[in-house]
């Protein structure tokens, strides 16, 4: 339980859902963990859930469409740690719904940019400095999401978004991995949280799971393993990954389910 010892970590977006996951586990491996995003009392429950196990943490607002918001993150994160170790860009607007080209808006297709692509590049940049002064450099770990596959029916700003995300993984993995900086991403499956179980219908449920090699669909401590590997020292030669957890979701051909109602194997 001591993979991430004396590391320090910033998980953003985790006063909720995948990044509460991911905080609890780093903090559980024995990483300090600053906890942050814009709500501060689920931000402090988080924290308090965490120091009641045992672990260090504390809690830091940020926003993660506004600049300062974020360089003050870091700023205060290495004034109270010393260093920082471990960067989780989780933080984003989920906009699966955002709609098809024809439909979205020039602010629509802004906003979800913003803080899916403009925020994680930033909160990037910010870190760089921090690690590079680390003898063992540091680990950036972006969270992107299945929607960057491929084309689908909607979603289509916050997929393209993702899929930068995706490539702003690799140009960071290969920029700084001369400096012991390594970046991977991350791109969940259907993650059921606390707080979107109920606002996933029955029928959407249905519809994942038979496609999911597995026989359930996610919870967030499957991102948070991952990114406990990713973050320790484990995945030393791990870099420029983007690494499906999706219970196989994305890894056959996209008919599987239908000829299985056919209890056919192929046409």
């Amino acid at each position: 339980m001591n993979r991430l010892n004396g590391k320090v970590a910033i998980v953003t977006g985790s006063t909720s859902g995948i990044g509460v996951g991911i905080a609890r586990l780093f903090a559980a491996e024995g990483a300090k963990v600053v906890i942050c995003g814009r709500r501060e009392e689920k931000g402090k429950v988080v924290v308090d859930s965490i120091l009641k196990e045992g672990g260090e943490a504390s809690y830091h607002f940020m926003d993660i469409t506004k600049t300062e918001s974020i360089e003050q993150l870091f700023a205060d994160t290495v004034e109270k740690y010393g260093k920082l170790d471990i960067l989780v860009n989780n933080a984003a607007n989920v906009g699966l719904k955002d709609g098809r080209v024809d439909e979205l808006t020039l602010e629509m297709w802004d906003n979800i940019f913003q803080s899916d692509v403009r925020g994680t590049f930033f909160a990037t940049k910010c870190a760089l400095p921090y690690m590079q002064k680390n003898e063992n450099g540091g680990s950036i770990i972006n969270i992107g999401s299945m929607a960057s596959c491929g084309g689908d029916l909607g979603s289509t700003a916050y997929a393209c978004a993702k899929a930068g995300v995706d490539l702003l993984t690799q140009s960071t993995a290969l920029q700084y991995g001369k400096q012991n900086i390594r970046c991977n991403c991350v791109r969940p499956g259907l993650i059921v949280t606390p707080e979107n179980e109920a606002h996933v219908p029955q029928a959407v449920k249905d519809i994942f799971t038979s496609n999911i090699m597995v026989n359930r669909y996610g919870c967030p401590e499957d991102i948070g393993h991952m990114c406990v590997y990713l973050a320790s020292d484990e995945s030393a030669y791990v870099t420029g990954q983007i690494v499906n957890v999706d219970g196989g979701l994305n890894s056959h051909v996209p008919t599987v389910a239908q000829f299985k109602q056919l209890n056919s194997r192929t046409w």
